[in-house]
């Protein structure tokens, strides 16, 4: 969760302060063979069974094993010998020792030690159905039997195939045909992507952006995609498929370095590649080389397209029926000679057939020989059937750099309703123009792109282009914003100031909807933003990211975030306003501070103060502070970052933002609970609590406030204190956010601990353990360690304890959380005095 307008978790903002923290494991080498037994017996003699198995595997004595592995020789003869289940660590320890893999072990270890119930399997804050991205299978599909059969043949054999061919030569008609015949045996998802490798007027889709799309299609969640690096990335995607029946469709490749990264390992998920170009350089990928439609294929397609009698599955033709291609075999074959035997063109000259019933074959022939190629014959012929407006709308789309789009856009872009482009779309859909691969969602061929871009600026001015561009950016910042306010932790919808909103917007109902336009927007955005930045449009290029931080803290990690507050703050260096500047090096700032880079953000919030104070805006004043106050308390700093919550908590409230007050005044609590002042905590979490947004329980005011109280009120009150943690628990887990699952868990585990209640708390802090496992960011385990050792300590396990603080003393100066780093040497200290 993030704070007042901004994106990210309630746990990111909070530190730890010695109460708070929990460590990630690790993972041996090898695998623990364990023979099968007749009776299953019960979890706990069954762990210590696999506990002893591992000793005999290290040939070690008690008290030469516990010495190795960093246990008491008295704890480890407990686990060994059934009388105590283990922390996990302990186990992980034991497997590290003998070098084997410890996550077999992981099912029986959950059975025998009875944590709180089983986690989410994932982090996903909108729970989406498996992805089916796969364009329309085209109902008039001829031929290729030979070529479909090698296709399903060799990703049998190999999983991979490659599909090349020259220009509308039916590549990815051929790809999409066979990826729906393998639907049905690759039910995780079914994806398709296309990478822009011949797309005139923009460049190929790099492997970065490529990986992000394709791993956010999968729904992967954002703590497990890498923040940077192709390669690490690259990873992540085959580990992804290698555990999914996932069938994947790379179109328009540029060439054998353009797919590489993005090719599978290990695993049964199969990918279907087209490209323009044969893909000599990948030996390990069998290619299917398509050559122009036999003649006798490429006249059973234009009849179809036409709509000839008996070619149709609806065709109810009286027997003898004769359609106008066989009353005209002359002219039919000159369409098909015009057309060069393309599917792409063979469909376009049918399409014009069939919508023209008072046509000869002979007048489409002379319609068609006004081209120059066999692409111009087919275009040009179909472009001249529209009516002016529906030809100006065509040459318009010509500009979107993106692969897909909706009506809204589209009306946008042509200044025209969203009623008026749908009507147009449909025109353009039966002049198969367009294609309709979703509901709702359009997309165009390359060469039709291609074609509708040049004619666009043969017959449109300058001027004209430059406008439509300017509604194209327009568009998709005011869309973005729209999106933007959907989410549920945003208490300030943001004016946004450039350009002008279209006249209809897509509508959001609730985040959900929200997320799934931003997941399908996704590449869109991503173009649009460097359109912005290529054309110094910079009112745009600073005010979409901001519109976008929501998802992109969410869903696709801090990389892109970071990424694009840099290019923003270019921007706005640019510009020269004040705000804007404030803002932007505030952002930058920001997206430092989720990336673990302290100093970076330090220096970026100390630009922005002043600059801020020079605005004059006082909610950007109260964001700031807010900021300032996380950072300066992850960095040991006590009583400014409290004065500067006290000092939000103001400013919020005089820019009329109550929930960011509740949230500043949540964050004092949680600062006061830290210093040991519970009484006092208490009291402002409850004020806090007051004041939050109802609608939204999950947000980081409810959520940090509630918390806080369980935690404060443990001593006194127990009963409530856990009931409020598992509430606050609750609604993380409905709310899908991992990381403030991860931080409810270690909270509980703090207030268990307070209660005397070790086992429990113990049992806490491992469920809060085994999720921070699966986090990729490492500087997330710097909030968790130090609490857990504390909670291992009084529950009698030193050298467990002594092992955490000493990671937390490890890990906290290389991020710059100096407040950790001292309560690990604090802990320490107490463990080597009471030893």
């Amino acid at each position: 969760m993030g704070h007042c307008g901004t994106a990210g978790t309630a746990l990111s903002r909070a530190g730890s302060a010695g109460e708070i923290s929990v460590g990630a494991g690790q993972k041996g080498g090898g695998t623990v063979v364990v023979q099968p037994q007749a009776a299953r017996p019960e979890p706990q003699d069954e762990l210590a069974d696999r506990l002893r198995m591992l000793q005999e595997l290290s040939g070690l004595g008690v008290r030469a094993l516990a010495r190795d592995s960093g246990l008491s020789s008295s704890s480890l003869s407990r686990y060994l010998s059934g009388q105590t289940v283990p922390p996990w660590p302990a186990v992980i320890s034991l497997c590290r020792l003998v070098k084997r893999d410890p996550r077999p072990l992981r099912p029986v270890w959950e059975r025998a030690s009875n944590p709180l119930p089983a986690p989410p399997r994932t982090s996903r804050q909108v729970h989406f159905p498996p992805r089916n991205d796969l364009p329309r299978d085209v109902p008039d599909f001829t031929g290729r039997a030979s070529q479909l059969a090698a296709v399903l043949d060799t990703v049998e054999r190999s999983r991979v195939v490659a599909i090349d061919g020259m220009a509308g030569v039916g590549k990815t008609c051929l790809a999409v045909h066979a990826a729906h015949r393998l639907a049905a045996d690759y039910p995780d998802a079914q994806l398709y992507l296309d990478l822009h490798g011949f797309t005139e007027g923009r460049d190929p889709l790099d492997a970065d952006p490529a990986l992000r799309s394709l791993l956010t299609a999968l729904d992967v969640p954002s703590e497990r995609v890498p923040r940077e690096g192709v390669e690490q990335l690259a990873a992540c995607w085959r580990a992804e498929l290698a555990r999914r029946r996932a069938v994947v469709v790379l179109d328009n490749v540029a060439d054998a370095e353009h797919v590489r990264p993005l090719l599978p390992g290990a695993g049964p998920s199969v990918v279907l590649i087209t490209s323009r170009n044969r893909l000599v350089e990948l030996d390990e990928v069998p290619p299917v080389s398509l050559d122009v439609l036999t003649t006798e294929e490429s006249a059973q397609l234009l009849a179809r397209a036409s709509g000839e009698p008996g070619q149709s599955p609806e065709a109810h033709e009286p027997a003898g029926t004769e359609g106008r291609l066989a009353r005209e075999p002359e002219a039919a074959a000159e369409v098909l000679r015009l057309c060069g035997r393309l599917p792409l063109a063979l469909r376009l000259a049918g399409a014009r057939l069939r919508h023209r019933p008072g046509w000869t074959v002979g007048i489409l022939v002379e319609r068609m020989a006004e081209g120059v190629t066999e692409f111009d014959t087919a275009f040009a012929m179909s472009v001249r059937q529209l009516d002016r407006a529906t030809g100006r709308f065509f040459r318009l789309l010509g500009l979107l750099p993106g692969s897909s789009f909706d009506e809204h856009l589209a009306a946008a872009l042509a200044e025209v309703t969203p009623r008026s482009a749908r009507a147009m779309l449909e025109d353009l859909l039966d002049a198969h123009l367009v294609q309709q691969p979703q509901a709702g969602r359009y997309r165009m061929h390359d060469l039709v792109h291609q074609h509708a871009r040049r004619a666009c600026e043969q017959q449109d001015t300058p001027a004209e282009r430059e406008r439509a561009l300017g509604r194209l950016l327009d568009y998709y910042v005011h869309a973005a914003a729209a999106a933007d306010a959907a989410m549920p932790f945003q208490a300030r919808v943001r004016a946004v100031t450039a350009g002008l909103p279209p006249a209809e917007l897509p509508r959001f109902a609730d985040k959900t909807a929200a997320f799934a336009w931003y997941a399908t927007e996704y590449e869109n955005l991503i173009a649009v933003f460097e359109t912005a930045v290529a054309t110094g449009a910079d009112v745009h290029a600073c005010e979409l990211p901001r519109f976008m931080r929501a998802f992109f803290a969410r869903r696709c990690g801090t990389t892109h975030l970071n990424f694009l507050f840099e290019r923003s703050l270019a921007a706005a260096e640019r510009l020269g306003d004040p705000l804007q500047l404030a803002e932007a090096h505030s952002d930058l700032g920001f997206a430092r501070y989720n990336a673990g880079r302290m100093a970076d953000a330090a220096a970026q919030y100390e630009t922005a103060e002043s600059l801020v104070a020079a605005a004059g805006d006082v909610w950007s004043r109260a964001e700031l502070t807010m900021r300032r106050a996380f950072l300066g308390w992850d960095e040991g700093q006590v009583e400014e970052p409290l004065e500067l919550f006290r000092e939000a908590g103001r400013l919020y409230a005089d820019a009329g933002c109550p929930s960011g007050a509740a949230h500043a005044t949540a964050y004092e609590a949680w600062a006061m609970l830290q210093l040991g002042h519970h009484e006092e905590a208490a009291r402002l979490a409850r004020e806090a609590l007051a004041a939050a947004p109802q609608a939204d329980p999950a947000g980081p005011p409810a959520l940090t406030a509630r918390i806080t109280l369980g935690v404060a009120i443990a001593d006194e009150q127990p009963e409530q204190a856990t009931e409020h943690l598992r509430e606050a628990l609750a609604l993380a887990r409905e709310d899908g956010h991992r990381h403030n699952e991860a931080w409810g868990l270690n909270c509980l585990g703090v207030a268990l601990r307070r209660m005397g209640r070790y086992e429990e708390a113990l049992a806490s802090h491992e469920a809060a353990f085994a999720l921070l496992e699966e986090l990729f960011e490492e500087h997330w385990k710097i909030h968790f360690l130090n609490s857990y050792a504390e909670t291992c300590r009084l529950a009698g396990l030193p050298d467990q304890a002594l092992a955490l603080h000493r990671e937390a003393l490890e890990l906290a100066p290389k991020l710059g959380y100096r407040h950790e780093e001292s309560l690990a040497q604090a802990g320490i200290a107490r463990i080597l005095e009471a030893t």
